[in-house]
C-alpha cells in the first residue's frame, strides 16, 4: 500500500500532468476519478514516444478516453479557453471526490507501477457464434410474429469492403445450407436463419470489445485491417459471413486499407461445425442419438406439458431445441412470445442442453466429440506450434478468427471442460491466447469465454503451460486425415 503522502504527491502529480500539460481531464459524471485507468494508458504513450507534447497528442486520440457526456464536453472547452482556470476547476473537482475514491487510488498505485506482464503476447484465436438472427423454424400452430425485411437492414458503421472466397482465394463454393433456408419464408417475408441488424450490432460490439484489449491496450494489433496480421473464417453460410463482416468493422473501426477476404470452404469439408453431412461415421452416431433425445423419461414428460400449454398438436416434431430457438429470437428482437411460455422459460433451456449433451455424449465415449472438433481443434493446435516454431506461412500474423455456430461452441467447450450447461448466447467467444514467458521463453496458453478467463481442468493456471494444454485437448484433437479415415470407416458402427 502507498502512503497516504505519498499518494497524494502522486495525485497532484497525475492531476498537473492530465489537465494541464495534456490538456485531458480526468473525470466523469457517471463514475469516480479512474485514475488507475488515466496513468496506465499516460506510462504506456510515455513509454513509447520521447517528446510529452507528443505522448499527449497520442493520448488525446485514445478512444476510451473520451468524454463520456456532452456536459463534461462543454465543462472543459471553457475551462481549456481560460487556461489557469482549468487547473483551479480540475483542483476543485480533485477534492471534492470521496475519501472512498482516495483510498482506491492509493491501493492501486503500487500496481500500476509494476514491470510489465511477465507474459508476451504472441498469437489470439477467436472462435464466436454469430449473432441474432430469424428463427430456423417457426413453430405451427403457435402465435406468429413478423418477421419483416427492415429487421435485417444494415447498420452504416458495420460495412467494410470485403470478399468470400473459398480457402485458396478462388471463387465462393456453393453454399447448399443457404440454399436450403430459400425454400421457406417466415411470416413477415425473410427467410430463415439471416443476420439481423441486432446480431449485427453484437458482433461490431464484440469486435470493439477485441479492439479494446489488442489494438488500444496492449497494442497487439494494427489499428488499421491488414490480411498480413489477421486471418477470417467462416462457416459457407450468410449469417456467420455477415457477422465476420461486422466483428472485424468494430475490431478496426472500418479502417482498411485493403478488401477483407472472408475464407470459407465447401460443406463436405467443413470443419466449423459438426459435419454430419462430411462425416458419414458421424451420421451414424449422431442420428439415432438425436432422435431419442426428445423420447427420453424426463425430457419426454416435459416437452408434452410443453405442448400442451402451447397448445401444440401431438406428435409434430417440435422439440425443445426448436422451441427455444423460436423463444430467444423473438425475445432478442423484442417481439412477443405466447404467454404460455412464460412459466416454462428456464425448463426449455434446461432441456435444450441436456439434448445436446445427450447427442454429444455416448456412454462416456469421446468418439463423438472427437467427430464433431476434432479437426478444428487440431487447427488451433497447428496454429500455435506453427507460431513457436517459425513456420507459419504468413510470419505476421497474429489473430485468428472463427465465425461460426452455436453447435460449435458446446462441443469445443465439452471438449475444454468449461462448458456450463448453458447455451451459449448470439456472439458468444472462445479466445485462445498464446503466451511466451519472458525470462524462460516457455510458452503458455489462456483460454477465456464470453470475455472471463477460464481455468481448464487439467491446468496448473490460467495461463497453462502448453505441454498441459495440448494434454487437455489430446483426447480430442484429431488432424484432418485421421478424421477422414475415421469418418470413412462405418464398419461395425451402427451396432456401437
Amino acid at each position: 500500500m502507498v502512503q497516504a503522502g505519498k499518494c497524494s504527491s502522486l495525485r497532484t502529480k497525475i492531476t498537473f500532468t492530465l489537465t494541464v500539460q495534456c490538456h485531458v481531464f480526468p473525470y466523469s459524471s457517471r463514475h469516480d476519478i479512474d485514475l488507475k485507468r488515466w496513468w496506465r494508458v499516460w506510462l504506456n504513450v510515455k513509454r513509447t514516444y520521447n517528446s510529452p507534447s507528443a505522448a499527449c497528442s497520442q493520448l488525446r486520440e485514445v478512444k476510451d478516453l473520451r468524454f463520456r457526456n456532452s456536459a463534461m464536453k462543454k465543462l472543459w472547452t471553457k475551462a481549456s479557453v481560460l487556461g489557469s482556470m482549468s487547473v483551479a476547476f480540475g483542483s476543485m473537482l480533485w477534492y471534492q471526490k470521496k475519501a472512498e475514491s482516495d483510498q482506491l487510488v492509493c491501493s492501486h498505485t503500487s500496481a500500476d507501477t509494476n514491470p510489465p506482464s511477465p507474459y508476451e503476447l504472441k498469437l489470439v484465436q477467436v472462435l464466436f457464434r454469430h449473432g441474432a438472427r430469424t428463427p430456423l423454424k417457426s413453430i405451427p400452430g403457435v402465435m406468429e410474429v413478423q418477421w419483416v425485411p427492415t429487421l435485417l437492414e444494415p447498420p452504416a458503421h458495420t460495412q467494410i469492403n470485403y470478399k468470400v472466397t473459398d480457402l485458396h482465394g478462388g471463387p465462393r463454393p456453393p453454399a447448399p445450407v443457404e440454399e436450403s433456408y430459400r425454400k421457406n419464408v417466415l411470416n413477415g417475408g425473410t427467410f430463415p436463419g439471416q443476420l439481423t441488424a441486432v446480431g449485427m450490432q453484437q458482433l461490431y460490439e464484440l469486435g470493439k470489445r477485441l479492439r479494446r484489449t489488442y489494438v488500444e491496450e496492449t497494442h497487439f494489433l494494427s489499428s488499421t485491417f491488414s490480411p498480413a496480421e489477421v486471418y477470417v473464417r467462416s462457416t459457407n453460410i450468410l449469417r456467420t459471413i455477415e457477422s465476420a463482416r461486422c466483428l472485424v468493422a468494430g475490431l478496426f473501426l472500418q479502417k482498411q486499407t485493403e478488401t477483407v477476404p472472408i475464407f470459407t470452404t465447401d460443406a463436405g469439408s467443413e470443419i466449423l461445425y459438426p459435419n454430419y453431412h462430411g462425416c458419414q461415421l458421424l451420421k451414424i452416431l449422431a442420428s439415432p442419438r438425436w432422435a431419442e433425445a426428445s423420447t427420453l423419461p424426463d425430457i419426454a414428460a416435459d416437452l408434452q406439458s410443453v405442448h400442451s400449454a402451447l397448445g401444440i398438436a401431438p406428435r409434430l416434431p417440435v422439440d425443445f431445441i426448436l422451441i427455444r430457438d423460436d423463444m430467444v429470437a423473438r425475445e432478442t428482437h423484442g417481439l412477443p412470445c405466447p404467454s404460455a411460455l412464460g412459466t416454462w422459460k428456464s425448463k426449455v433451456e434446461q432441456r435444450a442442453v441436456d439434448m445436446m449433451c445427450h447427442v454429444y455424449e455416448h456412454n462416456g465415449s469421446m468418439e463423438n466429440l472427437q467427430l464433431c472438433v476434432g479437426p478444428l481443434l487440431h487447427s488451433l493446435l497447428t496454429n500455435i506450434e506453427g507460431k513457436l516454431e517459425g513456420t507459419s506461412s504468413e510470419a505476421d500474423r497474429k489473430l485468428f478468427l472463427y465465425s461460426a455456430h452455436d453447435t460449435t461452441l458446446i462441443p469445443c467447450l465439452m471438449a475444454l471442460g468449461i462448458f456450463d450447461m448453458k447455451w451459449p448466447p448470439f456472439a458468444a467467444d472462445i479466445t485462445v491466447e498464446l503466451h511466451q514467458h519472458r525470462q524462460t521463453n516457455k510458452p503458455f496458453v489462456k483460454v477465456s469465454y464470453v470475455g472471463q478467463d477460464q481455468l481448464l481442468p487439467g491446468c496448473s493456471g490460467v495461463y497453462c503451460p502448453l505441454e498441459q494444454f495440448k494434454q487437455v485437448l489430446s483426447a480430442y484433437s484429431l488432424s484432418s486425415e485421421v478424421h477422414r479415415s475415421r469418418c470413412n470407416s462405418t464398419k461395425g458402427a451402427a451396432e456401437s
